[in-house]
């Protein structure tokens, strides 16, 4: 009888542990929940639109009009009246990040004071204080402003940046995170000399206040958040990254923008063994690699990634790596190699043999390759037959200078070290209320007018729990506590 006790004990341990190793291999290879189904679709509606404002282009060549760089700044900057709807901006993303809400449906907030001295009280008027409110704002400046963070400036879900109209730079400590929050869009803004920050509280919301250990230093860090947007933002020289996105961030679109003098420039899922980071799909359209890159434009794990119409001027290592599978879509392209005999090639595979790597899907589609430039494909890039089958065949690699004229802020220089002046105009704010600059109301509302609401993300749900779980029961199985526990 104790045998048959104990054959029924181990027989129902198997079948726990069966089940155990089910949930946790399901939740390893779960899709995000806001990961697209058919990433391929999402590439043909680009080209698509790419197409159409090429062909819009052409006509209007000759018949006059409204010409622009491409079809993100077709969409809004052909509205001679654009400073009086602005939040038409979120219509016009495309690619992943296409439905990236930001602010839109809420009220304006103007910022007027370009002070960060209080990091767990920030000021009305500050821009801390908009992106940490939880309410949907689409935040905008009142002049030129040079904003020194003292830490990481934490950002809440649906949240417009919008720098269109003036100068405005972000440097110091930590700079942007977006951790664990959707639909933030950030427009036409600077960042650079990003340093690590940190070991302090920092106010996240209106309601929380929590510890944050060390800061990497990136320019922008992304978290697990979803929908989001960056686009004709400047970046250049921080500490880690120019921009990070991790831990199963998805649904980004980075276009229109200009990178300049940094090592590794950007890096795309958080460790070869995070499997999450599957699910992790980015556009990257219409940027201007510039001058003193070394490497990562990006560096990719896991997920899908589409490279479409940006302009590689200079890298030192490689411009495109990656390990872990991930699929690179590289289309549309101009690659200039550097004088270096030895760092001609665009893609690096990083720390994994030709064995391993031979069936990643890396492929090169009309791209134009310069100076003794080449993309090594594998995978489905090898066959020309995969580029026939897409509707929408990418003829627009020629035409990549005009797609990427206005890349970076507009009006800003190129191949920017950060080092500009912001006196012009320049608001800083040092009296209790912060409201010491021109722009806003004078009663101290720093709102404008009301459009409607939105919800807040949460978090998305991890493996922490099967994996402790099954700690706990492997180390008690040895002093009959998982007996008890099955018995129960």
């Amino acid at each position: 009888m104790p045998h048959t006790h104990t054959s029924n004990t181990y027989i129902l341990l198997f079948c726990f542990l069966s089940s155990l190793f089910s949930a946790i291999g399901a939740t390893f290879n779960l899709t995000l929940p806001h990961q697209h189904p058919n990433p391929e679709a999402v590439v043909q509606e680009v080209q698509r639109t790419l197409n159409v404002s090429i062909h819009r282009r052409e006509m209007l060549d000759t018949g006059g009009g409204c010409l622009t760089g491409n079809p993100i700044d077709d969409c809004w900057r052909c509205d001679p009246n654009w400073a009086n709807n602005r939040q038409r901006l979120a219509d016009c993303a495309i690619g992943f990040g296409k439905s990236a809400a930001g602010g839109k449906g809420g009220q304006i907030y103007v910022v007027t004071d370009s002070s960060d001295h209080d990091v767990v009280n920030p000021s009305p008027g500050t821009l801390r204080y908009g992106v940490l409110q939880t309410e949907p704002l689409w935040i905008v400046f009142a002049s030129n402003m040079l904003i020194k963070l003292k830490h990481e400036l934490i950002f809440n879900s649906y949240k417009t940046v919008d720098g269109r109209g003036v100068d405005v730079a972000i440097t110091g400590g930590g700079c942007l995170t977006l951790q664990y929050v959707s639909n933030v869009i950030i427009h036409n803004i600077r960042v650079y000399d990003c340093k690590p920050s940190g070991n302090t509280n920092i106010r996240s919301s209106p309601s929380h206040v929590g510890y944050r250990g060390k800061s990497d230093g990136d320019g922008i860090s992304i978290a697990g958040s979803r929908n989001i947007w960056i686009d004709h933002c400047s970046l250049s020289h921080c500490t880690d990254g120019l921009i990070d996105a991790v831990l199963g961030s998805t649904a980004i679109t980075i276009s229109n923008s200009y990178f300049t003098r940094h090592n590794e420039v950007m890096l795309m899922g958080h460790d070869d063994a995070y499997m999450p980071d599957k699910g992790m799909q980015v556009t990257f359209a219409f940027n201007h690699f510039g001058r003193g890159l070394i490497q990562r434009m990006p560096r990719c794990r896991h997920g899908y990634f589409h490279v479409v119409n940006n302009d590689f001027t200079e890298w030192k290592m490689y411009a495109i790596g990656g390990s872990a599978d991930p699929t690179i879509n590289s289309q549309g392209n101009r690659y200039i190699a550097p004088p270096d005999a030895d760092s001609k090639e665009v893609t690096k595979r990083v720390d994994t043999d030709e064995g391993h790597w031979a069936g990643w899907n890396w492929r090169t589609d009309g791209d134009i390759m310069a100076n003794g430039a080449f993309f090594v494909p594998s995978g489905d890039g090898l066959s020309a037959i995969y580029a026939k089958a897409s509707s929408y065949e990418p003829k627009s690699a020629a035409l990549v200078t005009q797609l990427t004229m206005y890349a970076g802020v507009f009006g800003g220089p190129r191949d920017d070290d950060g080092s500009g002046a912001f006196t012009d105009g320049t608001i800083t704010g040092d009296s209790a209320s912060g409201n010491t600059g021109s722009g806003g109301n004078e009663d101290g509302d720093y709102f404008g007018m009301m459009f409607g609401g939105g919800t807040i993300s949460s978090p998305p749900l991890t493996i922490i729990f099967f994996v402790v779980f099954f700690v706990y029961i492997t180390t008690t199985t040895n002093n009959g506590g998982l007996f008890s526990l099955l018995l129960l």
